[in-house]
């Protein structure tokens, strides 16, 4: 260091401690720049030591200048040079070009200062020519990286952009690399621990490149550190010359580090394998650059290379002899009667996979030894008890294998095929992977097409792993299969029956006569899903249609057409195919064909007509008719009496499906009753056959809703009724014939002597009996039979409940029919089956009403001869208490009191029902309990139901419904309550009930229009018709 007792100026201070820094003796550069560079350092120590031992103690301009220029670019290049002594290697490898550079700059620019300050030491010639020599020099630096780093550099800077490196190029690399490194290409500890300091350096950059060079260092260092294993494994030989035998060192290439198959020489006398060398050139030449020599770093004139026969010759003789010795410790291995571990299993499997890719001119020889068949005999035998991974492997062998006909010949009549669909649901992807390979590789040709297709539940799992996108290949190479297979006539079928219909439906759309019909028969035998049937319909529906008028194609045609009909939502489809005029036209017109084919027809339009919908509004015929027209309905009325039993059945169906229909219905029944068709249905009540007999009862009990007094004439006059209530007591029967026969004995409008001799009074108890069984045993989810069932009962016990009869209201009493209704109203029951509770409730109380009335007018009997009375009121009490409804004492078990019954809060609980006749039903059976005729009576009445919460409730119902039967039933309570002078005038303020009232007399029928003005003139809101009092004059209307 340069020491001097007088205080040197700043500049001079900055230069001493940059060149202390640089020239520091302890500093050994490994590279040659730095190491020029600090020559120079070590000059112009030199002179400056001189320059400040001369100089004065002030400086003139132009020496300051240059002093600090000098000091400014010594500065920085003491920061290049740091970088130079303190990263790695490879970083200065990374940036060596960027590193030479700066320091040629930082050279020329001190060579220039020194230019200028030789200009002012005029005084001092021998310190001028000093410095004008190292001016000189430091303006011509020879700072150059040398061809090697280079070519690293490039290398590291593509790697830098994420390319992707073969093998053979990651091996030159670490050959440029270790020699640029000055080490061994060898010395993988030399070389892991210059990637460590690597990652030291760049563990705080910023630089995304710099990132990617390290970490594709850090793979390409890992993957050069493992060797491969060519020395054989040990399967465990009898014989010592069965031993692998293992290369010889020239045997292996530099670049793949594997035994070579092509070797070749360049004029560097090295030898590579030549797919890896041609790499290494092409990579030379994309990067720029001249191509090397991996090995020695030369560069090479030509890139002629030269095969290596006498090498290639040793390698293939080493190849053979040790493909030789594997196959037959293979076949040794895999005869034992026991499979060695699964270890050796799998390096025997791929041992054999490896020689058939590598060498397949030695696949023939696997094929003699017969390791194909041992390897398929491990799959059958073995396949549970070797796991998923080694029937992957064993697969991957035979897939290899199957490239030899022969061999694929072999597999075959091993039955390989049924082994790799079996596999197909194998646990591990890479098993399914190769089972679908190894089909595919067969299903090149067209028997094992067939074969494939032919397999129990191959289709199904190809066609579910074609659909699975969740493993894009698998699915890929399953649909590439199924392709193929759907160019195979004989798999059409199959395929159809997988749910792959597309090559049926192309043969069926465009084939000609003959495929079409084959096409039609197919389907027409096939058990299809609801998916498969609307894409079928969707498709083939107007080509089936049309088949039709060909009567070669018909039949297949209709077996078709029914097997899709049976599908709800392919009505819609077929009706906007025309087949209904078709359909009708085979069935009702055409005399010619065979009763099989009217079935088929028969059956197919009950099937459409089945469900509400399209078929309403489309054509039935070719007249243009609609299915509910008359001639349709004639036409099929007529046909019952001679077609064949199916297509009766079928017939029936078709009359109820149509009456069911909400837009039909009502038409429907006019024209069964204009023709007089019941005279043609109700035979089939008691047909011999259960379906007729069911879809009989079915048509019976939707016309029994629209022609109930026609039926009912009709069942008398063939004596047919009592058949009805047999039916409903046979336990033999099935649920459908009794739930049926129960609903039509409930719509029969019968006479009260029918219900008394016909029914009979033991009806009652049965049907009692019956409903709280059917409760008992019903579940949240009730069949329709069962519901039918229940809605059936409560009806027969409305037949009962209306009667007037003593003995028939004494039963009623018994059997606590006002309990019952009552009870029905609180289980989760549909609008009709409310409806009918409640009014079986009104039809009660109007009898306890009538009876109330009869015990007021007459004198008391003498015990034991009043029994309609005892039975209403039981036994008399000692201090009779009269009912505020019937002012009569009604006993707490009356079956003929809404009040005693409890029954008035389940009706009022009814008036927030949304159906409409529910609500009605509830009004009626209300209005049952003030339609008294005196004034006194009608008091205690309304005030029993105020305290009840039923006026306020009714009022405000009627404020709130629409014109209409509600209103009109509502406004008739309405209209009695107002009657009371009290409640008449609380009501007279309520403007909400006075606008009711006035669009009530407004908008109402005559009827209401007449209460409307009653109840208004009671509520002082309308002056008395001829001054008379309102009440007076309107008192005795209901």
């Amino acid at each position: 260091m340069i020491s001097k007792p007088d205080s040197p100026a700043p500049a001079v201070q900055s230069i001493q401690r940059s060149l202390s820094e640089i020239c520091d003796p302890d500093q050994n550069y490994f590279w040659e720049i730095p190491r020029r560079f600090s020559e120079y350092t070590s000059w112009l120590q030199l002179v400056l030591n001189h320059f400040t031992r001369s100089s004065q103690e002030t400086f003139s301009p132009s020496v300051e200048t240059s002093l600090k220029g000098i000091a400014g670019d010594l500065k920085k290049a003491a920061e290049t040079l740091s970088v130079y002594r303190n990263k790695s290697k490879i970083f200065v490898l990374i940036h060596c070009k960027p590193l030479c550079a700066s320091l040629h700059e930082c050279s020329i620019a001190i060579g220039g200062w020194l230019a200028l300050l030789e200009s002012a030491l005029i005084d001092n010639p021998d310190l001028r020519k000093k410095v004008s020599d190292l001016s000189r020099e430091m303006k011509q630096p020879q700072f150059r990286v040398t061809e090697n780093e280079e070519r690293v550099f490039c290398t590291l800077q593509k790697e830098g952009q994420g390319r992707q490196t073969s093998k053979a190029v990651q091996s030159a690399i670490i050959m440029d690399l270790a020699r640029a490194l000055g080490t061994e290409p060898g010395d993988h500890g030399g070389l892991a621990e210059q990637i460590e300091l690597l990652k030291n350096d760049v563990a705080r950059s910023n630089s995304v490149s710099e990132r990617r060079i390290l970490m594709s260092l850090d793979r390409i260092v890992d993957n050069w550190s493992v060797e491969p294993d060519i020395t054989g494994q040990n399967l465990e030989f009898d014989r010592e010359e069965d031993v692998h035998i293992p290369p010889f060192k020239n045997f292996i290439c530099p670049l793949t580090k594997e035994v070579m198959k092509d070797p070749v020489v360049l004029e560097s006398s090295q030898t590579y394998e030549r797919t890896a060398i041609e790499y290494w050139f092409k990579r030379c030449i994309e990067d720029g650059r001249d191509p090397t020599c991996p090995v020695t770093g030369q560069v090479l004139n030509s890139l002629e290379q030269k095969p290596n026969i006498g090498l290639a010759g040793a390698i293939e003789e080493w190849i053979t002899r040790n493909i030789d010795i594997q196959i037959k410790s293979t076949v040794q291995l895999l005869s034992e009667g026991s499979l060695p571990s699964a270890d050796c299993i799998e390096r025997v499997l791929d041992n054999i996979y490896k020689i058939s890719e590598e060498h397949p001119s030695s696949r023939y020889k696997i094929r003699d030894a017969g390791i194909v068949v041992l390897i398929i005999n491990m799959l059958k035998n073995s396949s549970k008890n070797i796991g998923s991974q080694l029937r992957s492997k064993a697969l991957m062998a035979l897939l290899s294998m199957a490239k030899d006909e022969d061999s694929k010949v072999k597999m075959l009549e091993e039955g390989t095929i049924r082994l790799a669909i079996r596999s197909l649901i194998g646990r591990s992807e890479k098993e399914r992977e190769y089972a679908v390979k190894v089909l595919l590789e067969f299903s090149n040709d067209e028997s094992c097409c067939v074969k494939i297709a032919s397999e129990k539940g191959a289709l199904v799992v190809l066609s579910s792993m074609a659909g699975n996108l969740e493993h894009p290949g698998l699915s890929n190479l399953a649909e590439e299969i199924l392709k193929r297979m759907e160019k195979v006539e004989d798999n059409v079928e199959s395929l159809a029956a997988a749910g792959r219909f597309q090559p049926l439906l192309t043969r069926l759309c465009k084939g000609n006569g003959e495929v079409r019909t084959d096409m039609t028969s197919i389907l027409g035998r096939m058990t299809l899903t609801n998916s498969g049937k609307e894409q079928i319909a969707r498709q083939g529906a107007k080509i089936l249609v049309d088949m039709l008028s060909r009567p070669g194609e018909r039949k297949p045609s209709l077996q078709a057409l029914y097997n899709l009909s049976t599908l709800d939502d392919n009505a819609t489809i077929l009706v906007d195919s025309a087949v209904l005029p078709a359909l009708t036209d085979i069935v009702l017109r055409n005399q010619d064909v065979l009763s099989d084919v009217k079935e088929l027809s028969a059956s197919i339009i009950s099937n459409i007509v089945s469900n509400p919908g399209h078929w309403e509004l489309a054509s039935a015929d070719k007249k243009g008719n609609l299915m509910h027209s008359e001639a349709i309905i004639c036409n099929l009325l007529e046909l019952l009496s001679f077609a064949s039993p199916k297509c009766q059945v079928a017939v029936l169906q078709i009359l109820y499906g149509i009456s069911s229909s909400p837009q039909a219905s009502d038409r429907v029944a006019r024209h069964i009753k204009s023709s007089d068709g019941i005279k043609a249905i109700i035979p089939f009540l008691e047909h011999q056959e259960a379906d007729h007999r069911i879809c009989a009862f079915k048509l019976t009990r939707i016309l029994s809703e629209k022609l109930g007094q026609v039926l009912v004439d009709g069942l008398r006059t063939s004596n047919k009724i009592p058949l009805l209530k047999e039916k409903l007591l046979d336990n033999e029967c099935t649920d459908d014939e009794r739930s049926e026969a129960a609903y039509i004995l409930a719509n029969l409008p019968l006479f009260d002597d029918e219900v008394k001799t016909v029914l009979g009074t033991s009806l009652v108890g049965w049907t009692v009996v019956a409903l709280r069984e059917h409760r008992r045993s019903s579940s949240q989810r009730t069949s329709r039979a069962t519901s039918r069932m229940v809605e059936g009962l409560i009806g027969i016990l409305l037949h009962f409940s209306k009667s007037s009869d003593p003995i028939i209201q004494g039963v009623v009493q018994e059997h606590n029919l006002m309990t019952i209704f009552s009870e029905q109203l609180g289980f989760p029951l549909n609008s009709r089956m409310k409806q009918r509770a409640a009014l079986g409730l009104k039809y009660l109380s109007e009898s306890g009403r009538a009876l109330a009335a009869i015990r007021d007018s007459e004198p008391q009997p003498p015990p034991g001869l009043c029994f309609s009375l005892m039975f209403m009121c039981g036994r008399a009490s000692m201090v009779p208490t009269t009912c505020p409804i019937h002012n009569v004492a009604c006993e707490d078990d009356s079956q003929f009191c809404l009040l005693k019954g409890n029954c008035i809060k389940p009706l009022v609980d009814l008036l927030a029902d949304e159906d409409t006749s529910v609500q009605i039903a509830a009004v009626e059976a209300l209005y049952t309990l003030v339609s008294s005729g005196t004034s006194h009576g009608l008091k205690r009445a309304v005030d029993e139901l105020e305290e009840l919460g039923v006026i306020d409730t009714v009022i405000k119902l009627f404020t709130e419904v629409r014109p209409g039967e509600l209103q009109d039933k509502a406004i008739l309570v309405v209209d009695r309550v107002l009657r009371v002078d009290s409640h008449a005038q609380r009501h007279s303020v309520n403007q909400t009930l006075v606008r009711a009232l006035v669009e009530a007399f407004k908008h109402g029928n005559v009827n209401t229009k007449r209460y409307a003005q009653d109840a208004l003139t009671n509520l002082k809101q309308l002056s008395g018709m001829s001054g008379k009092n309102s009440t007076h004059s309107r008192g005795r209307r209901r």
